[in-house]
């Protein structure tokens, strides 16, 4: 399955890396400070894109407490007809925690040419560095 994947290991431990990932100001820190969500099962969110100009949109799939957050993700007005995914697990390690971020589903959006669209989540992955901006939050609060 065509997917974009990044990790990354926080000195923390799990707990403390879930705080901000299980609310809303603590999503609004680190991943985006517009974001409108419901941290429920089933609960609908809504966030600018990283480009300023594209809105996220989806609903909570997954919610594990110091496990896993699970989002569908939809670039509205992009032309998808299906979302794809947003997957953040938090595993413990012994030096804390390993944060994964995966995007997958972009074969099925429904979207011809969806294989450039995974080429841009890529490159938005490694210039937008969002575990990067949640190791700081957790690090810095911790500090």
């Amino acid at each position: 399955m065509p997917e974009v994947v990044r990790s990354m290991e926080i000195p923390a431990p799990p707990s403390s890396v879930w705080r901000w990932l299980s609310t809303q100001d603590g999503l609004r820190r680190w991943l985006s400070p517009d974001i409108e969500i419901d941290l429920r099962l089933g609960g609908s969110y809504r966030m600018p894109g990283g480009d300023g100009t594209t809105w996220i949109s989806g609903t909570v799939l997954e919610l594990v407490p110091e496990g896993r957050l699970v989002l569908s993700w939809l670039e509205e007005d992009a032309g998808w007809v299906h979302p794809g995914r947003l997957v953040i697990t938090v595993e413990p390690i012994a030096s804390g925690t390993r944060v994964g971020l995966v995007h997958d589903g972009f074969a099925g959006i429904g979207k011809a040419g969806w294989e450039q669209t995974m080429q841009a989540y890529e490159r938005g992955a490694d210039k937008h560095q969002v575990l990067r901006r949640l190791a700081d939050a957790v690090t810095t609060v911790a500090a």
